[in-house]
């Protein structure tokens, strides 16, 4: 395409020369203009980073997986090459999903599919990740531009469309059960679906395909006034689904489609929205790469820096009938699997070996119980090389009071204290 432009101006160039009258050259300055700003874009393209075939911890300044790489070297990831063989799914590529798409693959994600039917505007400019020139695109086609510009090593798949239709619901579940990805992948096609939209009957969808798919699944939140969000895991069977307690809002028999309000929208703050998008992808590393402590359920209150946490149990009275019958598979299958972590508990602990925390001791230290009583032979630490003497006592020694003398008084020394009681008395 480079050589084409070239082309295209020089044939330019030849055409303003051959033109007798002056006047019409002003056109051809302005085509000319046009073509060598789509040779910049042309020029900017090239310089996209060609694929990386195997993840390697080589600390270079060409390597985009040194630092990645790094977390395996410090012990904190067992292997993040297993980052490449994850698919996640992202509902919502909003405030928070267009950042988690992005966090991901930075981080080298193997596949994302992303999910939205909204495009975008300069309304959403507030907000990170899209850029003005990107409006009037669908936000997952702006999302496949940018997130293939940033990592070409991670697969994209977009699709357009509203999950709460039918039509779009089959369409999200078929996507969801594809396994081209990792034929031999047992389970749906995906390791794990983020839910990153702003309406309860969108999170009903994903609540509902995740049951009925047992799919683990995270579901986040940002709140209308933008200061406070939440980030919740969700294993249908043993977690409560979105189902088995709803918002109160909702609970209440109230259609949430009736409080919006003619000019009036929802705050929103990218401040807020990192942090969830943040917090959300951190978790989603965690249990794709089994490194820390999943979190169940962790909210945020800006206004407080207040970090809530907690677990939140299936309903068993739920009104999902697929969360009951997930509810009773995970019962009968409790059993086996608390015999399995047993196990593996057993020969993990039988494997382990307890090795010095330091190999090499320059200085000799030894640590020795305060139980044992101290070996006669023990040497004082007080005790100083032959030739060496001390100026000072030592502390056993300054505490030790003199013995009392026995007294030596004789006979005359009390006669002579007689004779000057007497004179003293005559006087």
């Amino acid at each position: 395409m480079e050589v084409e432009l070239k082309e295209l101006l020089a044939d330019l160039q030849s055409l303003k020369l051959s033109l007798p009258d002056p006047s019409n050259r002003a056109s051809i300055d302005q085509l000319e203009e046009r073509v060598e700003r789509l040779t910049k874009l042309a020029n900017s393209a090239s310089l996209r980073r060609s694929k990386v075939k195997d993840l390697s911890a080589e600390v270079v300044d060409s390597n985009p997986y040194s630092r990645l790489m790094a977390l395996q070297r410090m012990g904190i990831v067992e292997n993040y090459e297993r980052i490449r063989e994850f698919s996640v799914a992202i509902v919502g590529i909003g405030g928070v999903g267009s950042v988690a798409a992005e966090m991901l693959t930075r981080c080298g994600i193997g596949r994302l599919l992303l999910y939205d039917y909204d495009k975008v505007e300069l309304a959403n400019m507030n907000r990170l990740f899209f850029r003005p020139e990107q409006c009037g695109m669908t936000k997952t086609d702006a999302a496949v531009q940018t997130l293939s510009d940033i990592n070409p090593d991670v697969v994209l798949e977009s699709y357009t469309l509203n999950i709460t239709t039918v039509q779009g619901f089959d369409t999200f579940m078929s996507s969801l059960r594809n396994k081209t990805f990792r034929p031999g992948k047992e389970g749906t096609g995906v390791d794990l679906v983020l839910s990153c939209v702003d309406n309860y009957e969108a999170r009903m969808a994903v609540n509902q395909a995740c049951n009925e798919l047992n799919q683990t699944w995270m579901e986040s939140g940002v709140s209308e006034d933008a200061v406070s969000g939440h980030i919740q895991l969700l294993v249908p069977g043993e977690t409560a689904c979105f189902a088995c307690a709803p918002p109160l809002v909702v609970a209440s028999g109230v259609d949430e489609r009736t409080l919006k309000r003619e000019g009036v929208c929802a705050a929103s703050l990218p401040t807020t929205m990192g942090v969830v998008a943040g917090l959300l992808v951190q978790n989603a590393l965690k249990l794709l790469l089994q490194f820390g402590q999943v979190s169940p359920y962790l909210g945020y209150n800006s206004l407080k820096d207040y970090f809530p946490s907690m677990e939140m149990k299936p309903n068993p009275q739920c009104s999902n009938a697929a969360c009951l019958e997930r509810q009773r598979e995970y019962i009968l299958a409790k059993p086996a699997r608390d015999a399995a972590i047993k196990a593996k508990m057993e020969v993990e602990a039988r494997t382990t070996v307890e090795m010095p925390l330091h190999a090499d001791n320059e200085w000799n230290i030894s640590v020795v119980d305060d139980c044992e009583p101290l070996r006669g032979d023990v040497s004082s630490s007080d005790a100083l090389p032959e030739g060496l003497t001390r100026e000072l006592p030592n502390a056993d020694e300054f505490h030790k009071f003199p013995a009392a003398e026995p007294s030596a008084t004789t006979f005359d020394d009390i006669e002579e204290l007689r004779r000057q009681l007497d004179a003293l008395n005559a006087d």
